[in-house]
């Protein structure tokens, strides 16, 4: 199946957002998975304050990572990133399970890609 882990972590060192994106692949690859691609979005304003862990985030860093594994590895993805203080939310979200769903979904996710809005409309 394939998933995409769209992860908001705490703003300042970018190697902290590496290490977690680098966990979270490690653990999709020892499983038997497949990494399809990363995308960092960066650090800017959350929608509104968050509090996690006790303490107040305004910013946050995006990141998004798409892979293929089973359903216990996305569980397990999940229950390690929401044990990691230096995560503010994260969500995991199943784009699809069957080969005619998936096979045109690459690893790159796009931030406005206005030429991909146009052409659909």
């Amino acid at each position: 199946m394939l998933y995409e882990l769209i992860a908001i972590v705490r703003p300042g060192s970018l190697n902290e957002v590496r290490e977690i994106a680098r966990n979270a692949g490690t653990q999709v690859i020892r499983s038997g998975g497949v990494v399809r691609g990363y995308t960092n979005w960066g650090a800017f304003r959350l929608p509104r304050v968050t509090t996690k862990h006790q303490a107040r985030y305004t910013e946050g860093h995006h990141f998004i990572m798409r892979f293929d594994s089973s359903g216990s590895v996305q569980s397990s993805i999940r229950r390690t990133l929401g044990l990691d203080p230096r995560m503010i939310n994260f969500s995991v979200v199943k784009l699809g399970d069957k080969l005619e769903e998936i096979k045109d979904i690459n690893g790159k996710v796009e931030w406005n890609n206005l030429s991909t809005i146009t052409e659909q409309i």
